[in-house]
């Protein structure tokens, strides 16, 4: 039996086509159903073919209104009316995989109450004055009046009161958080209770709220590659089906033998024609990358942003891992402990037999220089040596000329009143690392003995250090950095679950390095980089290694790194700007754990597509070949298209499920999800048993 006799036979259907139902219930379904989703059906597919587009809306209009032309009228109003709920199911899932932007843009109010001051003093608390301004035009420096069950509009600090709020929207963290006097508050937190007076620090442009509405609007127009190129493809692949339609038609009859319309015995070629038309539409395959928004939302809803599909993708190729020590691995909140002269100092001795600097104030003058030098600025040693100098008598010094050298430290010229006299001394100085100190030494001998001296510190090498040179006297300024609390936790499970390498890349010396790195558990350590040299690692080990890196940071330093990364990932709230705009990720709480979770997400995501487009191609063969064939009734072919979409959107929202690293995990926890509502069915059906008893 050839081909063509094959075909012959199979159009013999085993089953009579459905015998036309009365006529009066006909007229009536298609007097009911045309309104409702005829127009609707004939307007979309109009709409889209002046547009020149071909797609499963016209093609389900054509293959409806064709059935209705050929005495269908039942078959082709459920057609219409089945393809529209489905649309609408269809519309839920994707609304529920997608974050609610409209929610976040309804956290902050359209009115701020901004009080009316005189100088910097604020009236007394019973006596506020106040005006409604705009949120958007609100200016920094600014007062505002939040009360009970109000939201914070922009970011700003509580000045005064306290209050408890929430900022779960933001960050995922469901926890209340006391906020007090000098507490900063992002916009959109909202105030659970008390009254608050707050300072605004941020404008509505550069607020948390607005920078997250942004990113995530964008996040879902930045489509990974496998969506831009399903949406390209859709398109052609639409002309191509309805090609395929036409071809059936006309063959049909010649080849197989098939009568060009429906008998009693035989469905037409025009029938299967417009069956082949809906089985083998694209509405699947478009829907089958809706794993990468449910992802998106599932991400933010921890109070992680990611900039884009793409980025789960570029996540999921990734088999290293490297780490900026200070500030991301470690709290970065450095505490000062100790300013140790070690060269060029007129030492004496005490009868202790301790060396004592040369001058009663000159610790204290390297003090304030240092504090003059890093005043305002993020680095973790800066703060640290400025918060140390506050409130102490030091001696008043002014910064005349600055100039900055990114990972490496910072030179000034700076006025120093003397006490006393009242004269000014001019001072240069230089603040950053041993190395960029000793890169200023007039003779390889200076450089040896301030080396020689960093060495035999009576600190030892436990802390963290930063070199100061004024009028080459040089002074150590020692700090201590400690790991974040639970990072141990989030290492080994990058390092055993995920399977990463992983990499600690900074800038301090090795010491302090390795203390940090053996602590958390990082083996691979590479110490005293500047930016270009992380630089380089990074891009060495992507060559050579084959595969993506990540790249975690927050300072200005990290920026190249992060640039060339794969991924650059970045903790928002301690991040630079440079950093910011160059990161893939943002995550919006004060600490790394949400890194294993975008990674176990990418790769949950990526799995969740490829299951999705499987499922879209087997949806469409499974209702191709029968509805050619003739076996299955347009009706039931749109049933098996619309469901093989909606199994689509269905697998899709699994991506709003906590991510796992292997499908055993995964078994594991439905398991225990079934156990777990098994055990709550039977207690509840035993306290149901117990309760008439009780009234006997």
């Amino acid at each position: 039996m050839d081909l063509r006799e094959r075909f012959s036979a199979a159009a013999i259907c085993p089953y009579a086509l459905p015998k036309p139902a009365a006529k009066p219930f006909q007229n009536a379904l298609i007097f009911i159903a045309f309104p409702l989703v005829g127009v609707s059906a004939s307007l979309d597919a109009l709409i889209d073919i002046s547009s020149g587009r071909i797609n499963i809306h016209v093609l389900m209009a054509l293959a409806a209104f064709a059935s209705i032309f050929m005495g269908n009228s039942l078959e082709g109003g459920l057609l219409l009316a089945m393809f529209n709920l489905a649309h609408i199911a269809e519309e839920y899932f994707t609304s529920r995989s997608m974050v609610d932007v409209k929610e976040l843009k309804e956290n902050h109010p359209d009115f701020s109450l901004v009080l009316d001051i005189t100088g910097d003093k604020l009236p007394n608390t019973f006596d506020l004055a106040y005006k409604r301004v705009p949120v958007h035009d609100v200016e920094v420096g600014s007062y505002i009046l939040v009360g009970a069950g109000e939201s914070v509009p922009v970011d700003c600090e509580v000045f005064q009161g306290s209050a408890t709020i929430t900022i779960g929207h933001l960050t995922g963290e469901v926890k209340p958080l006391e906020a007090n006097v000098g507490d900063r508050i992002p916009g959109g937190a909202r105030n659970l209770d008390g009254r608050i007076i707050v300072k605004v620090t941020n404008t509505w442009k550069e607020s948390t709220l607005n920078k997250i509405v942004q990113l995530t609007e964008e996040a879902h127009l930045n489509k990974p590659k496998l969506q831009r190129w399903l949406d390209e493809f859709g398109d052609q692949y639409s002309k191509v089906v309805v090609v395929l339609s036409v071809a059936i038609a006309v063959i049909g009859p010649l080849m197989f033998k098939w009568p060009l319309l429906s008998t009693s015995v035989c469905r037409g070629s025009i029938y299967r024609a417009l069956g082949l038309m809906v089985a083998a539409s694209p509405c699947a395959l478009a829907v089958a990358p809706l794993a990468y928004a449910t992802a998106i939302s599932s991400c933010a809803r921890k109070g992680i942003l990611l900039k884009g599909g793409h980025v789960l993708d570029a996540l999921a190729s990734c088999h290293t891992i490297a780490f900026d020590k200070t500030g991301t691995l470690t709290t970065g909140g450095l505490m000062f402990k100790a300013i140790e002269p070690i060269y060029g100092h007129q030492v004496k001795r005490n009868k202790s037999s301790f060396s004592s600097c040369c001058l009663p104030n000159c610790e204290k003058e390297a003090l304030a220089v240092a504090a003059a030098m890093e005043k305002g600025t993020t680095h973790p040693i800066g703060r640290a040596v400025v918060d140390h100098s506050e409130g102490k008598d030091l001696p008043s010094v002014s910064v005349e000329s600055f100039e900055y050298f990114p990972g490496r430290g910072l030179v000034a010229t700076l006025n120093s009143i003397e006490s006393g006299t009242g004269g000014v001394k001019l001072l240069t100085a230089s603040l950053g690392s041993v190395d960029f100190i000793t890169s200023f030494c007039t003779s390889e001998d200076v450089s040896k003995k301030i080396k020689e001296a960093v060495n035999a510190s009576s600190f030892g090498s436990e802390f963290v250090h930063a070199a100061l040179s004024i009028n080459e006297k040089v002074t150590l300024i020692h700090l201590e950095d400690r790991p974040r609390p639970g990072i141990s936790n989030v290492i080994l499970e990058l390092r055993d679950q995920a399977k990463l390498r992983l990499m600690m890349l900074t800038g301090d010396h090795e010491s302090s390095a390795w203390r940090v790195a053996n602590a958390v558990g990082i083996n691979e350590v590479y110490c005293s980089l500047k930016p270009e040299d992380k630089l380089s690692h990074v891009k060495g080990v992507s060559r050579d290694t084959g595969g993506g890196l990540i790249m975690v940071g927050e300072g200005i330093n990290d920026a190249p790194a992060l640039a060339a990364a794969t991924v650059g990932i970045v903790l928002a709230q301690r991040g630079s700007a440079t950093a910011i705009a160059v990161a893939d990720v943002l995550l919006l709480r004060d600490n790394i754990s949400g890194v294993p979770f975008c990674i176990s997400k990418s790769r949950q995501t990526t799995s969740l597509v490829k299951q999705n487009v499987a499922l879209a191609l087997s949806s469409i063969f499974l209702a191709s070949l029968p509805s050619v064939l003739g076996f299955l009734p347009l009706w039931l072919t749109v049933l098996l298209h619309e469901g093989g979409t909606l199994l689509v959107c269905l697998n899709s929202i699994r991506a709003l499920n906590e991510p796992t690293w292997s499908w055993k995990q995964d078994f594991w926890h439905l398991l225990n999800r079934v156990n777990s509502r098994l055990l709550l069915l039977r207690t509840h059906n035993k306290g149901s048993g117990t309760i008439p008893a009780a009234h006997l």
